[in-house]
């Protein structure tokens, strides 16, 4: 894939698209096949039904009001209406028969107001049901995309795809296709009317249509690069807005108000200009065919009311009917160019849309994915080297690190030294460079050996991205097994992460640590809907609370474990928050636990809780805990030391002291600093030596 727009236009996903996108679109109307055959039936049944009123006040004006000796051909061919008129004498004759018109067109009222009704209810409604299946679709495959694709797409743009785009869809089936066959039908009846009725006039209406069409044509070549461009400048735009929204407190602490508003309004400028120039192509086509369209109507008005004049074949009547039929062409002709702009709108969100739907995780699960219901925790770090993307800088040198099961392992080292980028690579929110080393025979492609060379071998390695080099074998384990052959979200719910800048989901604290647990959470929701939270849940979430050493402040609050915590936790603050997350992983009950920093915003005592309470949780597992603070990790089991993506030390907190080495140095600076500034930290024991909360660190 393209790398993406650092402005969020996800222009490059469009390449993704196999085929054309609007036909996959209709791929999802396929399920709803009935309720759309019945709305296309309707909509055939009421375009005939608008056309027979006129019709009718043809019969009468030829046979009741004019008696010019003559009556309409189809009329007269259908049975429907006598072919003489009635002698003027007859005047109750003539009335009955006005009568009988009268009621016929009311019968034809009757079925408009039905098959309207018919054709809008099911296709209306069946939009929205692809609408909805669409979207979720997208958002679904979307959420298993990779992180590297969330890094490199803006929300804003993301937003984009899943309304405006969305919808854009669901506006041109519902609309479109209805009008496309309203437009077709009243070609095929009003064109085979003025055909059988009076050929040389039905020529003459029918002849610009093929004009019309390769005017279509040629717009459609026009607009369509525009009505790109005018997506990928919505999508910057609301990339733009959302930045500055979510900013809004940086916005104000440094008072650019005026930057943003400049930088909103260059993005708007480029939206606004690009729809200008796509509004200056779409009118001038509109009103070139609607020039055609009067130049049809005086032909017909000319050629029409001089055949009437000179008895040249056309009654009164039919003359009617060809300028009231000709109104009903004026429609479906300027449709054309309507549906025209509206199919390349549609196609260019579309390419978005389905581009998102073809595009595939870096990082998925092999077949036979290895799903175990509990890992003991072994972790090894097998010559892992690590890039973000193929030409960028290499961030991981062939890190080697064992890790026993439940042990504590602390990382230390400045900021940028990979500590955080090693740890990502355990949950597998990246992979490895490299190829799949393997420590058994077994392989998740279905179990050929690589160090077999069977038939075949070669084709699957090179099919999945999998190497058998030995020269290429870095990898991570848990208990032996290549983080790759697990299945990736039992992978994931035995790896609990608590983040230095935790994410609260809008809600309430409930919720929030609910989320922890799939089955918790989703009791707590529909405990939402009225039900009371079962016992056993409330106090599941209360213990992980408490282990957290949140249950204090939360109890504090007004609403207590039901307070609403804001968008992004903004109601709380930022240690109230961390342990919040802490709770929400503890209430997930892992086998492995990455902490990042996770008390690095809560004051000292409140620290002291976290990790007393942390210590029943870390009994039996495996700790990952990185810090910038030592005296976070100083009775960790081992601590970690690393320098530009490599290990360089390890040992206890005593040993690397002894060592006077790097990890002796960066000790002494922070103790010596908190001294200096009368504080605590460097006197301060963080965690028992036999267990301890991991962490994992973002700007690393």
């Amino acid at each position: 894939m393209a790398d993406a727009d650092p402005h969020g236009s996800f222009d490059e996903i469009r390449d993704e698209v196999d085929g054309n996108p609007m036909a996959k679109l209709i791929q999802y109307a396929i399920p709803y096949w009935l309720p759309l055959c019945i709305g296309f039936v309707s909509t055939m049944i009421n375009r005939a039904a608008r056309l027979f009123p006129a019709l009718m006040l043809a019969a009468a004006i030829d046979l009741v009001i004019t008696q010019s000796g003559g009556v309409d051909q189809l009329l007269a061919a259908t049975g429907l209406v006598p072919t003489e008129p009635i002698p003027e004498g007859q005047t109750g004759d003539r009335l009955s028969l006005l009568y009988y018109l009268g009621a016929l067109t009311v019968g034809a009222y009757v079925v408009q107001a039905i098959t309207h009704y018919l054709s809008r209810y099911f296709f209306q409604t069946t939009a929205q049901h692809i609408q909805h299946d669409l979207r979720i679709d997208t958002y679904d495959h979307m959420q298993q995309l990779s992180l590297s694709f969330f890094n490199n797409h803006q929300t804003g743009g993301m937003m984009a795809i899943l309304n405006s785009d969305v919808n854009r869809l669901e506006e041109f089936f519902n609309n479109e296709l209805r009008q496309l066959t309203e437009a077709a039908m009243i070609f095929g009846l009003v064109g085979g009317y003025m055909l059988y009725t009076a050929p040389w006039l039905g020529v003459l209406v029918l002849l610009p249509v093929p004009i019309i069409a390769l005017a279509t044509a040629k717009f459609i070549m026009w607009i369509e690069p525009k009505y790109k461009r005018i997506r990928e400048r919505v999508a910057q735009l609301n990339t733009r807005l959302s930045n500055n929204l979510s900013g809004a407190a940086i916005v104000k602490s440094f008072d650019r108000y005026d930057v943003e508003n400049s930088r909103v309004a260059e993005q708007s400028e480029g939206y606004r200009d690009e729809k200008i120039s796509a509004i200056t192509v779409r009118k001038a086509f509109f009103a070139s065919l609607r020039l055609l369209v009067g130049a049809m109507f005086v032909s017909i008005l000319v050629a029409g009311g001089y055949s009437v004049v000179t008895a040249g074949g056309l009654t009164a009547g039919t003359f009617v009917v060809f300028f009231m039929y000709l109104r009903e062409l004026d429609g479906p002709m300027t449709r054309i160019g309507k549906t025209a702009n509206n199919y390349q709108k549609a196609k260019s969100s579309a390419e978005r849309v389905f581009g998102i739907l073809a595009t595939d995780s870096d990082i998925q699960s092999p077949p036979d994915a290895t799903a175990p219901d509990h890992v003991a925790g072994e972790v090894s770090f097998d010559n892992v080297e690590f890039s973000y993307s193929d030409d960028g800088e290499q961030i991981l040198e062939g890190v080697d690190l064992e890790v026993d099961a439940g042990e504590t392992v602390g990382f230390a080292g400045t900021s940028g030294s990979g500590k955080s980028t090693l740890l990502k690579l355990v949950p597998r929110f990246y992979d490895v460079d490299g190829g799949f080393g393997h420590e058994s025979d077994t392989r998740a492609d279905g179990g050929v050996d690589v160090d077999a060379g069977g038939a075949g071998s070669a084709d699957v390695d090179e099919e999945l991205g999998w190497s058998d080099s030995p020269d290429d074998s870095s990898a991570v384990r848990i208990d032996g097994v290549d983080v790759r052959e697990y299945d990736l979200q039992t992978l994931r719910n035995r790896i609990g992460v608590v983040e230095q800048d935790p994410y609260m989901f809008s809600g309430t604290i409930r919720e929030n640590i609910a989320y922890g647990d799939g089955e918790t959470f989703r009791t707590v929701l529909e405990a939402d809907d009225g039900d009371e939270v079962p016992d056993r849940v409330d106090e599941q979430i209360r213990d992980a609370a408490v282990a957290a050493g949140a249950d204090d402040f939360i109890e504090d609050l007004p609403e207590g474990y039901d307070t609403m915590v804001g968008e992004r936790g903004v109601k709380l603050s930022g240690g109230q928050r961390q342990r919040v997350s802490i709770a929400r992983t503890i209430c997930n009950d892992p086998d492995v636990i990455v902490l990042d920093e996770a008390t690095s915003d809560v004051d000292t005592e409140t620290e002291q809780v976290i990790q007393q309470n942390l210590d029943e949780l870390t009994a039996d597992r495996t700790a990952f805990v990185i810090a910038h603070r030592l005296s976070t990790i100083q009775d960790a089991d081992r601590i970690v030391v690393m320098d530009d993506g490599d290990v360089i030390e390890t040992g206890t907190h005593e040993e690397l002291i002894d060592a006077a080495g790097t990890y002796a140095d960066l000790w002494d600076s922070q103790t010596s600093t908190s001294a200096a500034a009368g504080g605590s930290d460097g006197e301060r024991t963080s965690l028992s030596a036999d267990h301890e909360p991991s962490a994992l660190e973002d700007d690393d």
